[in-house]
């Protein structure tokens, strides 16, 4: 279960059942004063068994240990609250810890104005994983910003704030030993999901900024948050900053065809799914497709490529002509 990166840097991959995600990294920072866990997992059984039984194999004492999340997404912070102690000290982002605890509804109504079918609404909310395996309760926290530090033994860890994943997704750079813990920020395999659910952010704006910071740290080995460790970080950031560019070109050819919600502009965008048509996608993936939709269209519209309208309570998108 366990495996072994680097001196006293372990990995535990933690399942994520009926997730196209397939598991998430969780790291390991042995020290004999102090470890470190890097994000937990999903709250439910699997995740807690194979995170015990990694733990088990490792003999961490979690009295004696601290924990990072990398972002407040369920699939990385949903598990703490099952392992923290009375001595532990559960070190996360400003930004994401000022979002609202449990305010899923804003969300739902703002999907709703995107046109979102309503009919689908109350089960895209249930079949969130983020509604259905997040912490119930939340520990007491710690507050690290861009530029802070954690050193565990060997390890002297600087906070790299990157956001676009979410708003104040973090990583952790190791200058000497040249390691990025990039959480979610660069994968490897796949594409991070960069959605926007507000008039007043631009995620992917943010994203690609992000990917520029990073871009000029100097790293050997990538640790992501999900599937394989990489180098060639460059190399990587390439190729994202390439995929967001043809996708931006993908949705103005979409609304070549005229005015449209984000809904349909997601439905008529290409991913990289098993499935034949968007019909036979789950409400779930079309929920995380409406999201990186409407991020497309939200930087588009702040570049003045595209105006908004409205069609009753739904927002349109349309090019902009002038």
């Amino acid at each position: 279960m366990t495996e072994k990166i680097l001196p006293n840097l372990f990995r535990i991959k933690i399942p994520l059942p009926k997730n196209p995600l397939k598991y998430l990294n969780s790291y390991v920072i042995m020290d004999s004063k102090r470890n470190l866990i890097i994000d937990t997992g999903l709250n439910q059984k699997e995740c807690l068994d194979a995170m015990q039984t990694g733990l088990h194999e490792l003999n961490v004492d979690l009295k004696e240990t601290n924990f990072f999340i990398t972002h407040r997404h369920a699939d990385h912070f949903g598990l703490v609250s099952r392992l923290v102690t009375a001595t532990s000290k559960t070190y996360v982002n400003r930004q994401d810890t000022e979002m609202p605890w449990g305010g899923w509804e804003p969300m739902i109504h703002y999907g709703g104005r995107n046109g979102f079918p309503k009919d689908s609404l109350s089960a895209a909310l249930k079949s969130h994983p983020g509604y259905k395996f997040s912490s119930k309760w939340v520990p007491e926290l710690s507050i690290l910003g861009d530029n802070d530090t954690i050193t565990i033994g060997d390890y002297f860890f600087q906070c790299v704030a990157t956001p676009g994943h979410t708003k104040g997704h973090t990583c952790l750079y190791e200058p000497t030993k040249k390691i990025l813990i990039s959480g979610d920020h660069i994968l490897n395999d796949i594409t991070p999901n960069i959605q926007c659910w507000s008039d007043q952010d631009d995620p992917l704006k943010n994203y690609l900024a992000s990917l520029n910071k990073v871009h000029e740290l100097d790293v050997d080995l990538v640790l992501p948050g999900h599937r394989r460790l990489f180098r060639n970080h460059r190399e990587r950031i390439a190729e994202l900053k390439k995929h967001h560019r043809n996708r931006a070109k993908e949705v103005l050819q979409i609304l070549d065809k005229g005015p449209m919600n984000a809904f349909q502009v997601a439905s008529e965008m290409t991913w990289d799914m098993s499935y034949e048509s968007w019909e036979q996608f789950p409400v779930s993936q079309k929920w995380f497709a409406t999201g990186e939709a409407i991020a497309h269209l939200r930087y588009l519209e702040k570049k003045d490529m595209l105006l908004r309208t409205t069609e009753g309570d739904v927002t349109l998108f349309l090019l902009n002509q002038e």
